[in-house]
Protein backbone atom coordinates (compact mmCIF):
# COMPACT_ATOMS: atom_id res chain seq x y z
CA UNK A 1 0.00 0.00 0.00
CA UNK A 2 1.38 3.64 -0.81
CA UNK A 3 3.00 6.25 1.28
CA UNK A 4 2.92 9.57 -0.84
CA UNK A 5 6.48 9.17 -1.89
CA UNK A 6 7.51 13.03 -2.00
CA UNK A 7 6.03 14.58 1.15
CA UNK A 8 6.55 13.60 5.19
CA UNK A 9 2.48 14.07 5.29
CA UNK A 10 -2.01 -8.48 -30.80
CA UNK A 11 -3.31 -8.50 -27.02
CA UNK A 12 -4.14 -11.92 -25.16
CA UNK A 13 -7.68 -13.11 -24.06
CA UNK A 14 -8.30 -12.06 -20.66
CA UNK A 15 -10.35 -14.36 -17.87
CA UNK A 16 -11.91 -11.62 -16.01
CA UNK A 17 -15.22 -12.40 -17.48
CA UNK A 18 -16.01 -9.95 -20.24
CA UNK A 19 -18.29 -7.40 -18.38
CA UNK A 20 -21.36 -7.09 -19.91
CA UNK A 21 -22.07 -3.52 -21.56
CA UNK A 22 -22.94 -1.11 -18.86
CA UNK A 23 -26.33 0.90 -19.67
CA UNK A 24 -25.33 4.36 -18.68
CA UNK A 25 -26.84 5.76 -15.47
CA UNK A 26 -27.12 9.88 -14.89
CA UNK A 27 -27.16 9.30 -11.29
CA UNK A 28 -24.25 6.55 -10.68
CA UNK A 29 -25.76 5.54 -7.58
CA UNK A 30 -27.03 2.31 -8.59
CA UNK A 31 -25.49 -0.52 -6.69
CA UNK A 32 -25.12 -3.20 -9.43
CA UNK A 33 -22.36 -3.87 -11.24
CA UNK A 34 -21.88 -5.64 -14.98
CA UNK A 35 -22.19 -9.46 -14.67
CA UNK A 36 -18.90 -10.55 -13.87
CA UNK A 37 -17.15 -7.75 -11.60
CA UNK A 38 -14.71 -9.66 -9.04
CA UNK A 39 -14.78 -8.02 -6.21
CA UNK A 40 -11.85 -8.51 -3.53
CA UNK A 41 -9.14 -7.50 -0.20
CA UNK A 42 -5.94 -7.11 -0.87
CA UNK A 43 -2.76 -7.80 1.18
CA UNK A 44 1.07 -7.89 1.34
CA UNK A 45 3.01 -10.50 2.74
CA UNK A 46 5.82 -8.52 4.97
CA UNK A 47 2.56 -6.67 6.20
CA UNK A 48 0.29 -9.42 7.47
CA UNK A 49 2.37 -12.72 8.08
CA UNK A 50 4.73 -12.08 11.03
CA UNK A 51 7.17 -14.93 11.69
CA UNK A 52 10.00 -13.03 9.75
CA UNK A 53 12.52 -16.26 11.38
CA UNK A 54 10.30 -19.25 10.79
CA UNK A 55 10.31 -21.71 7.87
CA UNK A 56 14.00 -20.86 6.66
CA UNK A 57 12.81 -17.20 5.97
CA UNK A 58 15.49 -15.09 4.78
CA UNK A 59 16.11 -11.62 5.33
CA UNK A 60 14.69 -9.15 3.63
CA UNK A 61 15.32 -4.92 3.46
CA UNK A 62 12.39 -4.07 5.62
CA UNK A 63 13.91 -6.57 8.30
CA UNK A 64 17.08 -4.28 8.13
CA UNK A 65 15.11 -0.94 8.01
CA UNK A 66 12.82 -1.76 10.65
CA UNK A 67 15.62 -2.60 13.23
CA UNK A 68 17.26 0.49 12.19
CA UNK A 69 16.36 3.55 14.94
CA UNK A 70 14.66 6.23 13.80
CA UNK A 71 13.29 4.68 10.97
CA UNK A 72 9.57 3.41 12.09
CA UNK A 73 7.88 5.62 13.63
CA UNK A 74 6.56 3.81 16.25
CA UNK A 75 10.01 1.85 16.61
CA UNK A 76 7.67 -1.44 15.88
CA UNK A 77 8.70 -4.79 13.84
CA UNK A 78 6.89 -7.09 12.20
CA UNK A 79 7.74 -10.02 14.25
CA UNK A 80 3.78 -10.37 14.89
CA UNK A 81 2.00 -8.08 12.43
CA UNK A 82 -1.23 -10.14 11.35
CA UNK A 83 -0.30 -13.28 12.73
CA UNK A 84 -0.92 -14.45 9.16
CA UNK A 85 1.37 -17.02 8.70
CA UNK A 86 -0.07 -19.29 11.28
CA UNK A 87 -3.49 -17.82 11.11
CA UNK A 88 -3.97 -18.36 7.36
CA UNK A 89 -7.14 -19.99 7.77
CA UNK A 90 -8.88 -17.05 9.80
CA UNK A 91 -8.04 -14.95 6.83
CA UNK A 92 -9.52 -17.13 4.78
CA UNK A 93 -12.74 -17.73 6.76
CA UNK A 94 -13.27 -13.79 6.79
CA UNK A 95 -13.05 -13.46 3.47
CA UNK A 96 -14.97 -16.32 2.66
CA UNK A 97 -17.82 -14.32 5.02
CA UNK A 98 -17.50 -11.52 2.72
CA UNK A 99 -18.35 -13.56 -0.10
CA UNK A 100 -15.16 -12.39 -1.98
CA UNK A 101 -14.20 -13.87 -5.57
CA UNK A 102 -10.09 -13.32 -4.90
CA UNK A 103 -7.82 -12.15 -2.52
CA UNK A 104 -4.59 -10.46 -3.71
CA UNK A 105 -1.98 -11.14 -1.52
CA UNK A 106 1.96 -11.01 -1.72
CA UNK A 107 4.72 -13.88 -2.00
CA UNK A 108 7.60 -13.30 0.24
CA UNK A 109 10.18 -13.88 -2.00
CA UNK A 110 12.90 -14.39 1.12
CA UNK A 111 10.43 -17.09 2.66
CA UNK A 112 10.40 -18.90 -1.21
CA UNK A 113 14.31 -18.22 -1.99
CA UNK A 114 16.05 -16.60 1.17
CA UNK A 115 19.30 -15.30 -0.19
CA UNK A 116 17.12 -14.13 -3.46
CA UNK A 117 19.19 -16.72 -5.44
CA UNK A 118 19.50 -20.55 -5.61
CA UNK A 119 16.77 -23.46 -4.97
CA UNK A 120 13.71 -23.13 -3.09
CA UNK A 121 12.86 -22.86 0.31
CA UNK A 122 10.78 -25.83 0.66
CA UNK A 123 8.51 -24.68 4.00
CA UNK A 124 8.62 -21.46 2.23
CA UNK A 125 6.79 -22.97 -0.61
CA UNK A 126 4.55 -25.33 1.15
CA UNK A 127 3.24 -22.53 3.02
CA UNK A 128 1.78 -20.76 0.22
CA UNK A 129 0.25 -24.31 -0.72
CA UNK A 130 -1.53 -24.33 1.96
CA UNK A 131 -2.89 -21.00 1.52
CA UNK A 132 -4.06 -21.25 -1.77
CA UNK A 133 -5.39 -25.04 -1.41
CA UNK A 134 -7.21 -23.39 1.40
CA UNK A 135 -8.72 -20.71 -0.81
CA UNK A 136 -9.85 -22.44 -3.47
CA UNK A 137 -11.56 -24.86 -0.98
CA UNK A 138 -13.51 -21.59 0.15
CA UNK A 139 -14.36 -20.73 -3.77
CA UNK A 140 -11.78 -18.18 -3.62
CA UNK A 141 -9.53 -17.19 -6.45
CA UNK A 142 -5.60 -16.26 -5.05
CA UNK A 143 -4.23 -13.77 -6.65
CA UNK A 144 -0.74 -13.53 -5.75
CA UNK A 145 2.35 -10.61 -6.60
CA UNK A 146 4.99 -11.34 -6.88
CA UNK A 147 7.12 -8.97 -5.68
CA UNK A 148 5.35 -6.77 -3.11
CA UNK A 149 8.65 -4.63 -1.55
CA UNK A 150 10.59 -7.30 0.31
CA UNK A 151 13.96 -7.37 -1.41
CA UNK A 152 15.74 -10.12 -0.06
CA UNK A 153 19.26 -8.37 1.98
CA UNK A 154 21.56 -10.58 -0.08
CA UNK A 155 20.58 -9.16 -2.96
CA UNK A 156 20.48 -5.48 -2.04
CA UNK A 157 23.75 -5.81 -0.57
CA UNK A 158 24.94 -6.50 -4.21
CA UNK A 159 22.88 -3.37 -5.29
CA UNK A 160 19.45 -3.75 -4.63
CA UNK A 161 17.17 -2.25 -7.86
CA UNK A 162 20.36 -0.43 -9.01
CA UNK A 163 21.63 -3.51 -10.26
CA UNK A 164 20.39 -4.90 -13.50
CA UNK A 165 21.28 -8.16 -12.24
CA UNK A 166 18.34 -8.10 -9.82
CA UNK A 167 15.34 -8.31 -12.62
CA UNK A 168 16.77 -11.35 -13.72
CA UNK A 169 16.77 -12.76 -9.96
CA UNK A 170 13.31 -11.98 -9.61
CA UNK A 171 12.44 -13.76 -13.06
CA UNK A 172 14.32 -17.14 -11.55
CA UNK A 173 12.20 -16.99 -8.51
CA UNK A 174 8.97 -16.22 -10.21
CA UNK A 175 9.56 -19.24 -12.11
CA UNK A 176 9.74 -20.95 -8.74
CA UNK A 177 6.68 -20.10 -7.31
CA UNK A 178 4.77 -20.49 -10.69
CA UNK A 179 6.37 -23.55 -11.33
CA UNK A 180 5.26 -25.21 -7.73
CA UNK A 181 1.17 -23.44 -7.80
CA UNK A 182 0.73 -22.40 -11.18
CA UNK A 183 -1.54 -25.77 -11.67
CA UNK A 184 -3.51 -23.81 -9.21
CA UNK A 185 -3.26 -20.32 -9.74
CA UNK A 186 -4.74 -18.90 -13.34
CA UNK A 187 -4.07 -14.81 -12.50
CA UNK A 188 -0.68 -13.38 -11.02
CA UNK A 189 0.74 -9.96 -10.79
CA UNK A 190 4.20 -9.37 -11.51
CA UNK A 191 5.23 -6.07 -9.00
CA UNK A 192 3.48 -3.73 -6.94
CA UNK A 193 3.89 -0.51 -7.67
CA UNK A 194 7.37 0.03 -8.67
CA UNK A 195 6.97 3.75 -8.53
CA UNK A 196 6.96 3.78 -4.39
CA UNK A 197 9.77 1.42 -4.67
CA UNK A 198 11.81 4.28 -6.73
CA UNK A 199 10.29 7.30 -5.12
CA UNK A 200 10.58 6.46 -1.95
CA UNK A 201 13.34 3.33 -1.36
CA UNK A 202 15.91 5.25 -3.60
CA UNK A 203 14.98 8.29 -4.13
CA UNK A 204 13.83 9.80 -0.81
CA UNK A 205 15.23 7.09 1.95
CA UNK A 206 12.02 7.15 3.40
CA UNK A 207 11.48 3.82 3.08
CA UNK A 208 13.42 0.21 2.57
CA UNK A 209 16.28 0.48 1.87
CA UNK A 210 16.72 3.87 2.52
CA UNK A 211 18.58 5.58 -0.13
CA UNK A 212 18.16 9.23 -0.63
CA UNK A 213 19.17 9.33 -4.26
CA UNK A 214 17.14 11.54 -5.73
CA UNK A 215 17.13 11.76 -9.63
CA UNK A 216 19.75 9.17 -9.22
CA UNK A 217 16.99 6.53 -8.53
CA UNK A 218 15.85 6.34 -11.73
CA UNK A 219 17.80 3.32 -13.33
CA UNK A 220 15.89 1.50 -10.29
CA UNK A 221 12.17 2.43 -11.83
CA UNK A 222 13.77 1.05 -15.52
CA UNK A 223 14.94 -2.31 -13.69
CA UNK A 224 11.47 -2.78 -12.02
CA UNK A 225 9.92 -2.86 -15.58
CA UNK A 226 12.30 -4.82 -17.08
CA UNK A 227 11.82 -6.99 -14.54
CA UNK A 228 8.23 -7.27 -14.81
CA UNK A 229 8.76 -7.76 -18.34
CA UNK A 230 11.05 -10.70 -17.65
CA UNK A 231 8.45 -12.60 -15.58
CA UNK A 232 5.73 -12.07 -17.83
CA UNK A 233 7.94 -13.87 -20.00
CA UNK A 234 8.64 -16.78 -17.39
CA UNK A 235 4.98 -17.22 -16.88
CA UNK A 236 3.72 -16.80 -20.65
CA UNK A 237 6.46 -20.05 -20.84
CA UNK A 238 4.44 -22.28 -18.28
CA UNK A 239 1.16 -21.83 -19.28
CA UNK A 240 -1.89 -19.32 -20.34
CA UNK A 241 -2.28 -17.98 -16.70
CA UNK A 242 -3.42 -14.11 -17.03
CA UNK A 243 -0.62 -11.95 -16.02
CA UNK A 244 -0.28 -8.20 -15.21
CA UNK A 245 1.03 -5.38 -13.12
CA UNK A 246 0.36 -3.52 -10.32
CA UNK A 247 0.82 0.67 -10.48
CA UNK A 248 -0.20 3.22 -8.00
CA UNK A 249 -1.41 6.27 -9.64
CA UNK A 250 -2.46 9.49 -8.84
CA UNK A 251 -4.57 12.36 -10.63
CA UNK A 252 -2.19 15.51 -10.50
CA UNK A 253 -4.16 18.52 -9.56
CA UNK A 254 -2.58 21.72 -11.36
CA UNK A 255 -2.11 24.53 -7.81
CA UNK A 256 -3.35 27.06 -10.00
CA UNK A 257 -3.91 28.27 -13.65
CA UNK A 258 -0.16 29.80 -13.32
CA UNK A 259 1.82 27.74 -16.41
CA UNK A 260 4.09 27.34 -13.78
CA UNK A 261 2.15 25.42 -11.94
CA UNK A 262 0.65 23.62 -14.95
CA UNK A 263 4.38 22.75 -15.78
CA UNK A 264 4.75 21.35 -12.65
CA UNK A 265 1.79 18.88 -12.18
CA UNK A 266 2.95 17.59 -15.48
CA UNK A 267 6.42 17.47 -14.86
CA UNK A 268 5.32 15.40 -11.66
CA UNK A 269 2.63 13.53 -13.55
CA UNK A 270 6.03 12.13 -15.93
CA UNK A 271 7.80 11.27 -13.00
CA UNK A 272 4.96 9.58 -10.97
CA UNK A 273 2.50 8.22 -13.38
CA UNK A 274 3.73 8.16 -17.18
CA UNK A 275 7.16 6.85 -16.57
CA UNK A 276 5.70 3.14 -14.98
CA UNK A 277 2.98 3.31 -16.87
CA UNK A 278 3.83 4.40 -20.77
CA UNK A 279 6.65 1.81 -21.43
CA UNK A 280 3.96 -1.22 -20.24
CA UNK A 281 1.17 -0.17 -22.15
CA UNK A 282 2.81 1.80 -25.16
CA UNK A 283 6.65 -0.33 -25.44
CA UNK A 284 7.89 3.60 -24.85
CA UNK A 285 9.05 5.77 -21.86
CA UNK A 286 7.86 9.52 -22.46
CA UNK A 287 10.04 12.67 -23.56
CA UNK A 288 12.66 12.58 -19.97
CA UNK A 289 14.45 15.63 -22.28
CA UNK A 290 12.62 18.20 -19.46
CA UNK A 291 14.66 16.67 -16.80
CA UNK A 292 17.99 17.07 -19.05
CA UNK A 293 18.12 13.03 -20.07
CA UNK A 294 18.20 11.90 -23.29
CA UNK A 295 16.86 8.04 -22.53
CA UNK A 296 15.47 6.20 -19.35
CA UNK A 297 19.03 5.18 -16.97
CA UNK A 298 20.05 1.16 -17.39
CA UNK A 299 18.01 1.13 -20.92
CA UNK A 300 19.26 -1.10 -23.02
CA UNK A 301 18.20 -2.79 -26.67
CA UNK A 302 15.43 -5.21 -26.50
CA UNK A 303 14.17 -4.00 -22.84
CA UNK A 304 10.95 -2.38 -23.91
CA UNK A 305 9.91 -5.22 -26.43
CA UNK A 306 9.75 -7.19 -23.31
CA UNK A 307 8.22 -4.45 -20.95
CA UNK A 308 6.17 -3.37 -23.19
CA UNK A 309 4.92 -7.15 -24.02
CA UNK A 310 0.88 -7.56 -24.17
CA UNK A 311 -0.96 -8.44 -20.50
CA UNK A 312 -3.94 -9.40 -19.85
CA UNK A 313 -5.19 -6.66 -17.23
CA UNK A 314 -3.50 -3.60 -15.27
CA UNK A 315 -4.06 -3.11 -11.68
CA UNK A 316 -4.70 0.25 -10.02
CA UNK A 317 -3.87 1.40 -6.95
CA UNK A 318 -5.90 4.66 -6.00
CA UNK A 319 -5.93 6.51 -2.77
CA UNK A 320 -5.94 10.48 -3.24
CA UNK A 321 -5.51 12.99 -5.87
CA UNK A 322 -2.26 15.55 -5.36
CA UNK A 323 -1.94 19.45 -6.16
CA UNK A 324 0.84 20.43 -7.36
CA UNK A 325 2.65 23.69 -7.46
CA UNK A 326 5.68 25.41 -8.34
CA UNK A 327 8.51 24.60 -6.40
CA UNK A 328 9.02 27.09 -3.63
CA UNK A 329 12.06 29.34 -2.74
CA UNK A 330 14.27 27.25 -0.41
CA UNK A 331 12.18 23.92 -0.53
CA UNK A 332 13.64 20.69 -0.90
CA UNK A 333 12.66 20.24 -4.15
CA UNK A 334 13.85 23.02 -5.19
CA UNK A 335 17.34 22.98 -3.57
CA UNK A 336 17.20 19.09 -5.60
CA UNK A 337 16.48 21.23 -8.73
CA UNK A 338 12.70 19.54 -8.99
CA UNK A 339 10.18 21.56 -10.98
CA UNK A 340 7.15 20.63 -8.76
CA UNK A 341 6.13 20.27 -5.40
CA UNK A 342 3.27 18.90 -3.82
CA UNK A 343 1.00 21.02 -1.40
CA UNK A 344 -1.98 20.47 0.62
CA UNK A 345 -5.58 21.43 -0.49
CA UNK A 346 -7.31 23.77 1.69
CA UNK A 347 -10.64 22.64 2.85
CA UNK A 348 -10.82 19.13 2.11
CA UNK A 349 -11.80 16.25 4.30
CA UNK A 350 -8.88 13.86 5.31
CA UNK A 351 -7.94 9.99 6.12
CA UNK A 352 -5.83 9.52 9.08
CA UNK A 353 -2.61 9.25 7.04
CA UNK A 354 -4.01 13.06 6.20
CA UNK A 355 -4.75 11.94 2.43
CA UNK A 356 -7.24 13.77 0.89
CA UNK A 357 -10.80 12.66 0.37
CA UNK A 358 -12.08 13.50 -3.31
CA UNK A 359 -13.64 10.46 -4.98
CA UNK A 360 -14.38 12.70 -7.98
CA UNK A 361 -11.14 12.73 -9.06
CA UNK A 362 -10.62 8.49 -9.05
CA UNK A 363 -13.49 8.67 -11.55
CA UNK A 364 -11.10 11.39 -13.43
CA UNK A 365 -8.64 9.49 -13.26
CA UNK A 366 -9.82 5.85 -14.72
CA UNK A 367 -11.62 7.84 -17.65
CA UNK A 368 -8.39 9.83 -18.34
CA UNK A 369 -6.51 6.31 -18.95
CA UNK A 370 -8.97 4.97 -20.82
CA UNK A 371 -8.76 8.15 -23.65
CA UNK A 372 -4.95 8.51 -22.71
CA UNK A 373 -4.09 4.95 -23.79
CA UNK A 374 -7.03 3.75 -25.97
CA UNK A 375 -7.19 0.31 -27.30
CA UNK A 376 -3.83 -0.08 -25.44
CA UNK A 377 -5.24 -0.53 -22.12
CA UNK A 378 -6.08 -3.89 -21.19
CA UNK A 379 -8.97 -4.62 -18.80
CA UNK A 380 -8.30 -2.50 -15.66
CA UNK A 381 -8.91 -3.57 -12.05
CA UNK A 382 -8.49 -1.35 -9.06
CA UNK A 383 -6.30 -3.58 -7.13
CA UNK A 384 -5.48 -1.59 -4.19
CA UNK A 385 -8.15 1.22 -2.50
CA UNK A 386 -9.20 2.29 0.96
CA UNK A 387 -8.35 4.55 3.73
CA UNK A 388 -6.97 4.52 7.51
CA UNK A 389 -8.24 5.79 10.34
CA UNK A 390 -7.72 5.32 14.01
CA UNK A 391 -10.17 2.53 15.00
CA UNK A 392 -10.69 1.18 18.43
CA UNK A 393 -12.62 -1.74 19.39
CA UNK A 394 -15.82 -0.61 21.96
CA UNK A 395 -16.53 -3.54 24.83
CA UNK A 396 -14.88 -6.72 25.55
CA UNK A 397 -13.03 -9.17 23.68
CA UNK A 398 -16.58 -11.35 23.49
CA UNK A 399 -18.64 -8.72 22.51
CA UNK A 400 -16.60 -5.69 21.27
CA UNK A 401 -17.13 -3.94 17.96
CA UNK A 402 -15.48 -1.13 15.73
CA UNK A 403 -18.01 1.72 14.17
CA UNK A 404 -15.40 2.92 11.02
CA UNK A 405 -18.28 5.21 9.68
CA UNK A 406 -15.92 7.25 8.30
CA UNK A 407 -13.97 3.91 6.49
CA UNK A 408 -17.41 3.06 5.15
CA UNK A 409 -18.42 6.46 3.49
CA UNK A 410 -14.72 6.75 1.80
CA UNK A 411 -15.26 2.86 0.36
CA UNK A 412 -18.52 3.70 -0.82
CA UNK A 413 -18.24 6.89 -2.86
CA UNK A 414 -14.99 5.49 -3.78
CA UNK A 415 -17.14 2.00 -5.17
CA UNK A 416 -19.35 4.66 -6.56
CA UNK A 417 -16.45 6.56 -8.74
CA UNK A 418 -15.82 3.16 -9.97
CA UNK A 419 -19.12 2.74 -11.44
CA UNK A 420 -19.38 6.14 -12.75
CA UNK A 421 -15.77 5.40 -14.85
CA UNK A 422 -17.50 2.37 -15.90
CA UNK A 423 -20.82 3.82 -17.28
CA UNK A 424 -18.36 6.58 -19.47
CA UNK A 425 -16.64 3.41 -21.27
CA UNK A 426 -13.41 2.36 -19.01
CA UNK A 427 -13.68 -1.53 -18.67
CA UNK A 428 -12.89 -1.99 -15.07
CA UNK A 429 -13.39 -5.57 -14.28
CA UNK A 430 -13.32 -5.83 -10.41
CA UNK A 431 -12.71 -4.20 -7.11
CA UNK A 432 -9.84 -4.81 -4.34
CA UNK A 433 -10.09 -3.68 -0.77
CA UNK A 434 -7.28 -2.37 1.00
CA UNK A 435 -6.72 -4.02 3.14
CA UNK A 436 -8.65 -7.35 4.75
CA UNK A 437 -7.04 -7.14 7.76
CA UNK A 438 -5.17 -4.31 10.33
CA UNK A 439 -0.62 -4.78 8.96
CA UNK A 440 2.17 -3.23 10.02
CA UNK A 441 2.37 -0.02 7.77
CA UNK A 442 5.87 -0.31 6.59
CA UNK A 443 7.31 3.20 8.06
CA UNK A 444 3.90 4.22 9.99
CA UNK A 445 4.30 1.27 11.79
CA UNK A 446 1.21 0.31 13.84
CA UNK A 447 0.29 3.76 14.08
CA UNK A 448 -2.14 3.61 10.56
CA UNK A 449 -5.31 1.23 10.53
CA UNK A 450 -6.98 0.64 6.88
CA UNK A 451 -8.25 -2.88 7.61
CA UNK A 452 -12.00 -4.41 7.48
CA UNK A 453 -10.85 -6.16 10.15
CA UNK A 454 -8.98 -4.87 13.41
CA UNK A 455 -5.98 -6.67 15.15
CA UNK A 456 -4.87 -6.66 17.83
CA UNK A 457 -0.87 -6.32 17.26
CA UNK A 458 -0.13 -7.96 20.63
CA UNK A 459 -2.42 -11.21 20.47
CA UNK A 460 -3.54 -11.27 16.80
CA UNK A 461 -7.12 -11.38 17.97
CA UNK A 462 -9.50 -10.42 15.06
CA UNK A 463 -12.25 -8.20 15.29
CA UNK A 464 -14.63 -7.50 12.27
CA UNK A 465 -15.48 -3.58 12.15
CA UNK A 466 -18.69 -2.24 11.27
CA UNK A 467 -17.22 -1.61 7.29
CA UNK A 468 -16.43 -5.53 6.88
CA UNK A 469 -20.41 -6.20 7.04
CA UNK A 470 -21.34 -3.17 5.15
CA UNK A 471 -18.52 -4.18 2.92
CA UNK A 472 -20.13 -7.97 2.48
CA UNK A 473 -23.51 -6.06 2.12
CA UNK A 474 -22.06 -4.00 -0.88
CA UNK A 475 -20.54 -7.40 -2.58
CA UNK A 476 -24.04 -9.06 -2.25
CA UNK A 477 -26.10 -5.63 -3.31
CA UNK A 478 -23.65 -5.13 -6.60
CA UNK A 479 -24.88 -8.67 -7.67
CA UNK A 480 -28.44 -7.46 -8.12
Amino acid sequence: MPRHPLTAASRRTARFPMADAATPDTTAETLTFPKGFRWGAATAAFQIEGSTSEGGRGESIWDVFTRTPGLVIDGSNAELAADSYRRYRDDVELLAGLDADDYRFSISWPRVQPGGTGPANEAGLAYYDRLVDELLTAGIAPVPTLYHWDLPQELEAAGGWLNRDTAYRLAEYAGLVVDRLGDRVQRWITLNEPAMTTLQGYALGSQAPGHALMMGSLPTAHHQLLAHGLVVAAIRERGDAEVGITNNHTLMVPASDAPADQFAAGAFDLIYNRIFADPVLTGAYPDLSGFGLEAMPGLEDGDLELIGAPIDFYGINFYNPTLVAAPSEGSEFAAAGLPFEPVEFENVPTTGFDWPIMPETFTELLVSFARDYGDRLPPVVITENGASFPDEVVGGAATGAVHDERRIDYVDRHITAVRRAIDQGVDVRGYYLWSLTDNFEWAEGYTQRFGLVHIDFETGERTPKDSYAWYRDRIAASRG
